[in-house]
Order: structure tokens, then sequence, then C-alpha cells
């Protein structure tokens, strides 16, 4: 049998850009960085540094400031700007002080006055590589950091998503119209706030805080939640204390998505004008999640058929809501209800009602 081949992992090597109109210079530094043994190559200019680094990856860029064209602060900002995991040593003739703050501000690791010792080229050269490898390194646990905050964030979520839906699927056996009305409620919800601005983040919420907006049913009669008749009003006024035992059953939590699930379940018979239940709050005083549902809830239940009435045809349905148009409703929010329609119309189909 063959011998097995081992093979030797490949090393990183760090490759040096030197940048100097004197001739002399680029060549004092490249044969003293390669006798160290660093891979270097030499360009006479900004202008063609530029051209290289456009072309291949430098770990370091040593540079003069003092060059025909562009000047090696000007590159220093470039190069700053386009390749910021590149270290640059500036050198100069000029023992400015101004200078050299003004350069160590802009991002160089490092700054040497011609004429210099090549001992301390290779020192500064040293210290700004692994500069450079520690910061690269810091780079890359913030990334790996950031990307498992989310991971365990996503996994947190998806927690509090399932709660929250086995919690609303309890409706479903109680009412199976309630239950696939919850959900189109919360997927309509999310497409208003989409349509509004309001962020990722918050439109998830919205998505599940909408589907129990109608959870204190929970705690409505049978008799009365599943009449078919007509409510007399004491039924009535037992059927409105849905909000607040929705409200009760979210209340108390620190977690965001409960906190606007209970603001929803509360506040979303509330009426622009104040007439609303169970609190009468009006305008923004409502909060906006509710204002969002309460328009939802509405049209869902007018164009799907109840244990009560058959269902309304949309277009009716929707001049039935146009009158409540700045009354029942917010009409900013009515205004982007109507404008993301056509994708509600496509959740209504998916999202049928049982038969």
């Amino acid at each position: 049998m063959a011998d097995d081949i081992v093979i030797a992992p490949s090393l990183v090597i760090d490759k040096i850009l030197i940048i100097d109109d004197d001739p002399f210079v680029r060549d004092i530094i490249l044969k003293c960085l390669q006798a160290e043994g660093y891979v270097c190559t030499t360009a006479p200019s900004a202008e063609a540094a530029l051209e290289l680094l456009s072309q291949e990856d430098f770990s370091l860029i040593i540079s003069d400031i003092m060059m025909p064209g562009k000047s090696g602060i000007e590159l220093l900002s470039i190069v700053r700007e386009r390749y910021p995991d590149t270290a640059v040593i500036m050198v100069t003739a000029v023992d400015d002080r101004a200078t050299a703050v003004k350069a160590l501000h802009l991002g160089a690791y490092g700054y040497v006055i011609k004429p210099f010792d090549l001992n301390e080229i290779v020192i500064s050269v040293v210290n700004a590589l692994e500069r450079r490898r520690l910061s690269l390194t810091s780079k890359e646990y913030e990334v790996r950091l950031e990307h498992e905050v989310k991971e365990r964030t996503e996994a947190i979520r998806h927690r509090e998503e399932e709660i929250c839906l086995r919690l609303t699927a309890a409706c479903e056996y109680r009412d199976i119209e309630t239950g696939t009305h919850n959900r189109r409620i919360g997927l309509y919800a999310f497409m208003i706030a989409d349509h509004l601005g309001w962020g990722s983040q918050i439109m998830d919420e919205i998505r599940i805080a909408a589907c129990m907006h109608d959870i204190g049913k929970i705690g409505v009669p049978d008799n009365i939640l599943l009449k078919t008749s007509s409510l007399t009003d004491e039924e009535f006024e037992i059927i409105k204390t849905h909000t607040t035992i929705g409200a009760k059953i979210l209340s108390g939590s620190e977690i965001s998505l409960l906190q606007m699930a209970h603001d929803i379940a509360l506040s979303h018979h509330e009426k622009w004008d104040g007439t609303g239940y169970p609190e009468g709050r009006a305008g923004e005083a409502i909060p906006p999640p509710a204002r969002i549902v309460s328009i939802l809830d509405v049209y869902d239940a007018l164009v799907h058929k109840r244990v009560y009435r058959p269902a309304i045809p949309e277009d009716i349905a929707l001049k039935m809501m146009e009158k409540d148009k700045g009354t029942h409703f917010d009409p900013h929010i009515f205004d982007a209800f109507i404008a993301v329609l056509p994708k509600i119309r496509q959740i209504r189909i998916q999202f049928r009602d049982e038969e």
C-alpha cells in the first residue's frame, strides 16, 4: 500500500506594496524586506499603486508622502475607503508633526522619517502586520459573535411564535371560523406593516400578535359565541368582554411580541372617533397595531360567511367600510389597506374557511 501523503497547510503570505517616486529608496526597502522573507512589489506613484491594488490584494503598503500627482496622504484616504483591511505605513523626508498626526488620524499604522534605519523599517512592518492580524481576528470574532447572536435570537423568536400560535390554535377548538380568521388577520397585518415601512422585526411581531386579537373569546360562552340569531343587548355586552379577557391573558409580559398582542386584543374594537370599546380611546391614543387589526377584522368578517349571516360581496363590503374611514378607521392606515388589497385577496384564497 502506498504511503499516506500528508499535505502541509498553506501559509498566508503577506504581500507588501512599496510606493516611492525615488527608485533608489524603493530598491533599498525592497531588498531589505525581501531579505526578511516578505513578498514585495513596487510602484513609482500613487496612481500606479492604485492600479496594482485593483488587480491583487496587499497586506501592507509602505508609501512616501511627497510624490508627483496624488500625494501619499491622498492615497492613504483612498486606501482606507476602498481597502480597509490593508495596513499602511507612511514614509517622508519632512519631520512635520502635523502631517504625522494627520496620517495617523487617517488610519496609518506607522510613520517613518527619512533618512531611516533599515531596522526601523523592519520593526514598523512587523508591528503593522501584527496590528493588522489582530484587527482581522477581532473582526472575524465580531462577525462570528453577531452570527451566533442572530441564530440565538431567531431560535428565541421561533419559540415565542410557536407558543403564541399554539395559544391561538385553542380558538379553533371553539370555532373553526375564528381560527382561520385569526391566521388571515396576522398575514394581512404583515402586508400593511410592510407597506407602512415598519421594519422586519415589527412586521414579524404583528404577523403573530394579530393572530391573537380574539384570544379572549376563549372566555365567552358557546351559547353566545356560536349563536346564529341576533344577540340581545346583554349578550353583546358579554361578547365585548373578549377584549378585556384577551388583554388579561396577555398582560404582564416583558416580551415585546406579547406586549403588542395585549394592545391589539384590548383595543382592536376601538374606533378612530372614540365611540368604540372597551375604553373609548380615540385617534392616536389607539395603538397603531390595533388600528391595523381594526380594519382587517371588519373586512375579513364582512367578506366571509358567519354563523349569523352569509358572506358579503367584497365590492359592497369595501363601500360600507369606505363610509367609516375617518370615523371608525384611521384614514392613513385605511389607505394602506386599500393599497395592499391585491395581496390580501391572495391570502384569502390561500387560507379559505373550512366548510
